[in-house]
């Protein structure tokens, strides 16, 4: 079965985001206010063909440790 797999990497909620930061002093001198943080991060899509959802995710797991994601400065969470 082919199963779409999502995955949200972040920066650490410990660690400075100056992406963020850059964004949100952009917005401020758009005139735009109210928007207390930014945080930038990636969405990845994965199609992963899997016999189950369990293993997909387990799969996208993997992903997410070895290449997707930098355990030092971010972390991911996996939808399916």
């Amino acid at each position: 079965m082919k199963f779409t797999v999502q995955v949200k990497v972040m920066p650490l909620k410990e660690l400075l985001d100056p992406q963020g930061k850059a964004v949100l002093g952009g917005l401020s001198n758009l005139g735009l206010k109210g928007v207390e943080e930014v945080r930038i991060g990636k969405h990845i899509t994965l199609q992963v063909d899997a016999p189950s959802a369990e293993e997909a995710k387990k799969i996208a797991e993997e992903a997410s440790k070895k290449l997707l994601a930098n355990p030092v400065m971010e972390y991911y969470e996996i939808s399916i």
